[in-house]
């Protein structure tokens, strides 16, 4: 799927994002997606082996069509997140990391960004 937009890849980390590490390294993927009959949006995180970041991205795009394709009324919100994680996943690993700059005090912050009241969970 293409069409994202340069911030498509933000939150990446470790080498840099585009770049190929030569070995495979582990990527999680946060996609969004509308699940429009519920009103719902939902962000997944998959985890990938891949070469870049890109080529995570890639692949995870490719499962969020396959994925819209099993369900109905759901679309894929064209938003990609990759993150590179340190070594191989195991118990207690970090998946994904996300940084957003921001001045509210960490009450506001969660109101404002996570804590909504809207959220599904299951």
């Amino acid at each position: 799927m293409s069409g994202r937009g340069p911030s498509a890849r933000s939150g990446c980390a470790g080498p840099t994002p585009d770049e190929p590490t030569g070995e495979p390294s582990w990527y999680g993927v946060r996609c969004v997606f509308r699940h429009g009959p519920l009103g719902v949006y939902e962000e997944r995180i998959t985890l990938w082996t891949a070469r870049s970041a890109d080529e995570a991205v890639e692949r995870a795009e490719a499962e969020a069509a396959e994925y819209c394709e099993d369900l109905d009324g759901v679309e894929y919100a064209r938003l990609a997140q990759a993150f590179t994680l340190f070594g191989t996943p195991g118990d207690g690993a970090e998946v994904f990391s996300l940084m957003r700059g921001s001045t509210l005090p960490p009450g506001e912050y969660v109101d404002r960004y996570f804590a909504t009241g809207d959220e599904r969970t299951a």
